[in-house]
């Protein structure tokens, strides 16, 4: 699998209209890949991580395929990516790429960090069933419990934050449809229980709105 990094310019117009409608940045990142990508098979996951002392967003991208960052010659991207000049001390590309392998091993402790959508079906009175947010902090751990059972994992701590709603529109079939979806940051540390599927998970991504930069799991060596 490839990762990707970019570091976005916080005052490109561009940006800041794609930060508050991520559908728009999702189809922005996509120009990197082929238009026949077989979605599922080649899932493609971002997440946008925003540094707290600088405000500096920056987006974390894993794809199964490697990207071509081309399309940031355009002048249409033009002021797309932070200037060289204003680039953190010690870091030389944007973006930058690179390959990566999961070894994991039964027992494993790693660290992580996930930006999901915890989201529960509920049947509602006219018999309808649809996806509603879970707000409560011991509801989403919850949620994020039963996602590491199913998902080669288990959780050991974890800590919530940076709850908020995302927005935007999504244009589909000559229909416009206004999202506002529940965004949580989960960070913590896990354990390995199943190798083969923890890197399934890792792959698909947890949870729903994986095109709206939910879903993707990073994975490090734990601090200290």
């Amino acid at each position: 699998m490839y990762l990707s990094r970019l570091i976005l310019n916080p005052r490109s117009r561009r940006v800041q209209r794609e930060l508050a409608d991520p559908y728009q940045m999702h189809k922005t990142l996509m120009r990197s890949f082929p238009d026949d990508l077989d979605r599922e098979r080649d899932r493609v996951l971002f997440r946008v991580d925003t540094d707290p002392c600088s405000g500096i967003p920056v987006v974390l991208l894993q794809s199964t395929l490697e990207p071509r960052w081309d399309w940031l010659a355009d002048d249409g991207a033009r002021g797309y990516l932070l200037p060289g000049h204003l680039l953190p001390p010690g870091v030389e590309e944007n973006p930058a790429v690179k390959s990566f392998d999961l070894n994991l091993a039964p027992g494993q402790v790693l660290a992580f960090r996930l930006r999901a959508n915890p989201t529960v079906k509920r049947k509602f009175d006219d018999g309808t069933h649809k996806r509603v947010g879970l707000y409560r902090e011991e509801e989403q751990i919850k949620w994020l419990e039963r996602k590491a059972e199913q998902g080669g994992f288990r959780i050991l701590s974890v800590r919530t934050g940076n709850q908020h709603i995302v927005g935007g529109r999504i244009h589909h079939d000559k229909t416009t449809h206004k999202l506002r979806l529940l965004s949580v940051q989960f960070d913590g540390l896990l354990q390995v229980t199943d190798p083969h599927w923890l890197r399934e998970t890792v792959r698909r991504g947890v949870g729903s709105g994986k095109g709206l930069g939910f879903g993707l799991l990073s994975l490090a060596s734990p601090p200290g």
